[in-house]
């Protein structure tokens, strides 16, 4: 049976003994090197061209600054994506996208309403992508 601590200073000084022994197990990323990428593609949507050509409504946050794709799969080697502000109904302009994070529109007020159309490279191809706003 395990015998229960119940002395102040006893306990204190177990605490003390364990945090001066254990091992680090991670170390912490500087704080700029990660912050703008996590809060930006941290909340990155997921979706697949061929489920729909068109994608949204989405509304811009604070998050980023930019709206932001990438192929994260399918056999297309490339997309082209657009930005269509609702109160504009029109694309921005057409963008070709590959595997990297690519910027598609630029300097977005927070609280823009948007969708994003898609085209692949070959007709048939298919395109998982990831858009960040």
């Amino acid at each position: 049976m395990a015998k229960i601590l119940t002395h102040p200073a006893a306990a204190a000084a177990l605490l003390a003994a364990l945090a001066v022994s254990a091992p680090a197990t991670a170390s912490a990323a500087p704080a700029n090197a990660l912050s703008a990428e996590t809060s930006c593609y941290g909340g990155a949507v997921t979706v697949s061209y061929g489920d729909a050509v068109e994608f949204g409504p989405y509304t811009t946050t604070s998050r980023c600054a930019d709206i932001n794709l990438r192929m994260v799969g399918g056999d297309a080697e490339f997309v082209w994506a657009c930005v269509k502000f609702t109160r504009v109904g029109e694309c921005n302009y057409w963008t070709k996208v590959g595997r990297s994070w690519k910027t598609i529109a630029t300097d977005v007020k927070d609280g823009s309403k948007f969708t994003v159309p898609l085209g692949v490279d070959l007709e048939g191809s298919s395109a998982r992508v990831q858009i960040a706003f």
